[in-house]
């Protein structure tokens, strides 16, 4: 039922497309009959609307990787800028939640640990939605932002950074065999607002893959067995992702994008001070509309991020063919 959901939906926005196509040269063509300028602005703004639809369902049909359509999880980790870097980190979890929301995407929030003055020092969140880890999956790697400070009385400009993290919900369908073994367990207190039964019991849950060093944690659940089958769950989308990430020829390895949350690797700039501009390192992609992509628009980047991936993966096949 989802997969005829989707198809018919994909049916759907092409037959819209081209009722909208059509629509707009017969407005154009009467207009030039009648010589109505007007007509004719209003069909060519019709026109650029149609192609603008075209290029992302053209990208949505090219998302055929083997989790493209699964739903996601998304860390968000601070890292050098003390309290600035952990307020940047919420900025940029609710940043996320917004893209999600404005998508029709369900967003649960799974993990969450408080920074030691404001903002969060990490957290998790599961994004369910058709192609959720398609659009998500260019956006790991380090974020940095350059503003005047709320912390500075001085008023001066900080620079901080916060990494992100995306790797796709996997299924039943998908076999991922985990020793446990090679796993560590630890359980600890719950952080933050959940009530006195969260305070004071054990109920998260820790779980660290010791021959990949992956860790995944959960406290979102009173119980801690549901917040350890949540882990697992977790665990075994990382542990797939990561071979997914060995895969593909054009991808950076796993380690490239998790080294330093810091100075030079990151792979997009948020500056504030003393212009506006928000840039991506990867594809120059560039806009001054920083409140707006604050604030969840960020299909332009994903869009360019994605272009760029799939034109480099044929690139490469171009490349084995010859």
């Amino acid at each position: 039922m989802r997969e005829r959901t989707h198809l018919e939906q994909s049916v759907a926005g092409y037959r819209a497309l081209e009722r909208e196509v059509d629509d707009a040269a017969t407005l154009i063509e009467l207009g030039d009959a009648e010589d109505d300028a007007e007509s004719i602005a209003e069909g060519e703004r019709m026109l650029h609307s149609a192609a603008q639809k075209a290029r992302k369902q053209e990208l949505e049909s090219l998302l055929s990787g083997e989790a493209d359509h699964n739903d996601a999880y998304l860390e968000v980790h601070a890292g050098a800028g003390g309290t600035e870097a952990q307020d940047w980190a919420l900025i940029l979890l609710r940043m996320y939640t917004r893209w999600a929301e404005a998508h029709g995407h369900k967003v649960e929030f799974l993990e969450e640990s408080a920074g030691e003055e404001a903002g969060i020092k990490s957290a998790t969140i599961k994004i369910v939605g058709h192609n959720a880890y398609g659009w998500l999956k260019t956006e790991s790697g380090v974020h940095r932002l350059v503003r005047i400070s709320p912390f500075d009385s001085s008023a001066r400009r900080h620079t901080s950074f916060s990494s992100i993290w995306v790797y796709p919900v996997v299924d039943d369908t998908i076999e991922i065999d985990i020793e446990e073994k090679d796993c560590r367990i630890d359980t600890y207190r719950a952080s933050g607002a959940g009530g006195q039964h969260v305070n004071r019991t054990e109920s998260a849950v820790r779980i660290t893959h010791i021959p990949t060093g992956i860790v995944v944690q959960c406290q979102s659940e009173r119980s801690q067995h549901q917040n350890k089958d949540y882990c697992w769950s977790m665990l075994r989308a990382r542990l797939y992702e990561h071979e997914l990430q060995k895969r593909e020829e054009k991808t950076k390895a796993l380690e490239d994008t998790k080294t330093d949350i810091g100075w030079g690797h990151q792979i997009r700039s948020y500056v504030l001070q003393p212009y506006q501009m928000i840039k991506d390192t990867r594809t120059n992609v560039e806009t001054s509309d920083t409140q707006g992509v604050l604030n969840g628009d960020l299909d332009q980047f994903m869009a360019a991020s994605l272009a760029a991936r799939i034109v480099g993966a044929g690139d490469a096949m171009a490349d084995i063919a010859k």
